[in-house]
């Protein structure tokens, strides 16, 4: 599956760089999201609850930036497990200054699921996705421009 969008932040591009860059600052905006672990400057570990229709998981996820260009873009891969589902993740990030000292992150995904999850379509994981990622999106607004 294929996500992709833009939104505007009303702050600085280096700040908005470095929280997202931030496992601790931005780790907590991500719905479902039950602990993070720094394991190096560049890799991290997360536990999240993930609820898809009437199937619910735990899945334990490995992060890598696989790519930085402070303060501008970033790759970030993620491979995650849980019971019977497995999720891959791709997503990249380019910020630009947007006038008045706003932000606008330019931002895509792509994901592949497999296992139980993924077996209750295309749809609903698609619509679930989607709110999660606007949820994400209105976290991060929020800590950031307040």
């Amino acid at each position: 599956m294929h996500f992709e969008g833009t939104t505007l932040i009303a702050a600085p591009r280096d700040r908005v760089y470095a929280f997202l860059m931030d496992p601790d600052q931005v780790g907590p905006c991500g719905p479902g999201v039950e602990s993070i672990e720094v394991v190096d400057g560049t890799h991290y570990k997360a536990r999240a609850k993930v609820g898809i229709g009437f199937i619910s998981a735990r899945f334990l996820v490995n992060m890598e930036v696989a790519e930085q260009e402070p303060p501008v873009r970033a790759v970030m891969k993620a491979h995650g497990q849980a019971p019977g589902s497995i999720v891959d993740a791709t997503a990249e990030m380019q910020l630009s200054d947007d006038g008045d000292g706003a932000t606008r992150m330019d931002w895509e995904a792509d994901v592949t699921i497999s296992g139980a999850i993924a077996g209750v379509g295309a749809r609903l994981i698609e619509g679930t996705a989607n709110k999660m990622i606007a949820q994400s999106f209105d976290c991060i607004r929020t800590r950031l421009e307040a």
